[in-house]
């Protein structure tokens, strides 16, 4: 079950919080970061389709996927931020996307998805494991689901907005993730490191500190790259579950 910080969250941000949420990955510096990471999602996804987009927040990345051709249900807990995504709909004149209110530990759809997103959001599960059962109910035999989650150390570096805020921050590295799906009846997965790590070793120029003066020897981005592709998916990564 949820906390009631995590009912409160978009309440508690303000008017300004809100405006940022809503329009991202416009309104966020890490904007692309954000678009990488999202377009390595989609390049491992089925082409077309109908797609769950759990815990999808103010709805903006349900409106990506719509855009992209998907039929997209945004589901979140929150109602003022499903509000928020049905305010995006109607601005984007999107036909394709449709929200529900609930708690994606306790979903009660059955076999109607090709696709289940969790973007940067299944860490806030208080139990992972349910979350993942709804999603497995969720598909069609053979569906995938695909998850993008910051992994280990997470809870550790989000301990002042768990103070703040009183939301569930936890990490959720792939190996957590696959030992819930494989209890749940997933039976075959796939990690693939995250596109927004290369993002920041090789494409991102403003790099400060120890990082950025490594980044300039020549070769090191490179050489970066590289070490992300070989480890760092362990630590954090995208993970493919089919069903």
């Amino acid at each position: 079950m949820a906390t009631q910080g995590e009912y409160d969250y978009f309440k508690n941000i303000g008017a300004g919080g809100m405006h940022h949420a809503t329009h991202k990955p416009w309104s966020d510096s890490q904007c692309g970061l954000y678009l990488m990471e999202l377009g390595a999602m989609m390049g491992l996804m089925p082409e077309g389709g109908r797609l769950l987009d759990m815990g999808c927040g103010t709805g903006w990345t349900s409106v990506l996927f719509a855009k992209r051709g998907y039929d997209v249900v945004g589901q979140d807990l929150v109602p003022e931020a499903i509000e928020a995504g049905r305010r995006l709909k109607q601005e984007n004149r999107i036909g394709n996307l449709d929200f529900v209110v609930g708690d994606y530990e306790s979903l009660a759809f059955k076999e109607e998805f090709d696709i289940v997103v969790f973007f940067d959001c299944l860490h806030h599960a208080v139990d992972e494991v349910s979350a993942l059962s709804s999603a497995y109910r969720a598909l069609k035999p053979g569906g995938i689901v695909i998850t993008s989650e910051p992994g280990l150390g997470h809870e550790r570096r989000s301990a002042a907005i768990m103070a703040e805020f009183g939301v569930t921050e936890r990490d959720m590295h792939p190996a957590k993730i696959i030992r819930g799906a494989r209890k749940v009846g997933f039976r075959k997965f796939s990690v693939h490191p995250h596109a927004s790590y290369l993002y920041i070793a090789l494409y991102r120029r403003n790099q400060h500190g120890m990082l950025g003066k490594l980044l300039r020897v020549p070769g090191m981005r490179t050489l970066v790259g590289l070490f992300t592709v070989l480890f760092s998916k362990h630590q954090a990564g995208i993970v493919v579950l089919q069903k």
